[in-house]
């Protein structure tokens, strides 16, 4: 093994995807048919007695599942074990320097094109901030496939959902997604997709319905 392929070069040492587009962003395939049982966050996973049965989403805060950039191979097994896994939510704030939000872009379809490498079934996740993201938010992203997103955080404020109701018509017009796995509200203007949607439960939801079990 030579000295470059022990060093950590961003994960390049593990793989190397030639990418599309302008910033060379890893492509995900599509994922035609997923029926998943049960959802449940990054958070959760480690300590999930049957995987077989769930799906693992990352729509939590980012420091909670960093680790599996930093740590790629480690969590390779564990995931292998889930119905389906979502694309890492790395965020793009519109705030953020637009450099970070490439990165975290191309950090999601690094880490889901490698799952999917070493077998794992990957769900793409699509995710924007304000309009500018919209330029290369798309790029690498399967079309007529299932995808994941989530509009928890986007509700509370209209300049928020504006951008959200902005970037979900322009992934509906280029992806045409075939089933949309949904974190958060689905407000009133997106109602009229409801038969490809399907809701992942929340954190309060999950355990209520477990109570109840």
């Amino acid at each position: 093994m030579s000295y470059r392929q022990q060093r950590n070069y961003e994960n390049l040492q593990f793989a190397f995807f030639d990418g599309v587009g302008e910033y060379g962003i890893p492509q995900i395939n599509p994922i035609y048919d997923c029926k998943v049982d049960n959802w449940i966050s990054w958070n959760f996973a480690l300590s999930c007695d049957e995987p077989e049965y769930h799906g693992v989403h990352f729509f939590v805060d980012d420091y909670q599942f960093n680790r599996v950039w930093t740590n790629p191979n480690s969590y390779l097994s564990t995931l292998r074990k889930f119905q389906a896994v979502c694309a890492p939510d790395f965020s793009p704030y519109a705030d953020f320097p637009k450099t970070i939000q490439l990165y975290n872009h191309y950090r999601k379809h690094w880490l889901a094109a490698y799952w999917q490498l070493h077998g794992i079934t990957v769900i793409p996740t699509i995710t924007w901030s304000d309009e500018a993201t919209l330029e290369w938010c798309f790029d690498g992203e399967p079309k007529n496939s299932a995808v994941a997103i989530s509009t928890v955080g986007v509700m509370n404020k209209q300049e928020y959902k504006d951008w959200f109701l902005c970037g979900y018509r322009e992934m509906m017009s280029r992806l045409s997604p075939t089933k949309i796995f949904w974190k958060g509200t689905v407000p009133p203007e997106c109602e009229s997709d409801l038969d490809i949607i399907v809701k992942l439960p929340s954190f309060v939801q999950k355990w209520r319905n477990k109570a109840e079990e």
